[in-house]
């Protein structure tokens, strides 16, 4: 299942050349993945109380075509899960007419918050803390 947040682009988002700044769509991509646990109901207090924390080892962007001031855009998210300790994430950030702006690779994994290594099957520990692990493609 795809997921995806709306997002109106910043003045102060943007940089020199009068576009979005490289960073912020970074942050446009983490904000989205937050948005998306948050609807599936795993809010950061539970992953606190869980003891675990979902982190990023990877990310690549391919940058398509420019965003500017005003421009509202979607942050797609969705799920690749796999055997082993990590997932991959594809995300899309999309102008409303449809123009794939940029597109977001990431390799994530959760971590346990004690041990500071990634846990076994981060699916499973999703799955188990969601309220709606279809969100999460599970």
């Amino acid at each position: 299942m795809t997921f995806s947040v709306s997002v109106v682009v910043r003045g102060y988002e943007l940089d020199v050349q009068g576009h979005l700044n490289q960073a912020v769509y970074l942050q446009y991509a983490e904000h989205a993945r937050w948005e998306l646990l948050r609807a599936a109901g795993i809010a950061q207090e539970k992953l606190i109380t869980a003891g675990i924390g979902p982190v990023v080892l990877e990310n690549t962007i391919k940058y398509f075509r420019e965003l500017r001031g005003g421009d509202e855009v979607t942050i797609s998210c969705e799920f690749e899960w796999g055997a082993g300790k990590i997932f991959r994430m594809h995300q899309q950030i999309r102008k409303l007419d449809g123009t794939v702006s940029a597109e977001v690779s990431v390799t994530g994994g959760v971590l346990d918050l004690t041990e500071r290594k990634l846990v076994a099957e981060p699916a499973e520990r999703f799955r188990a803390l969601a309220e709606r692990p279809d969100l999460l493609g599970l």
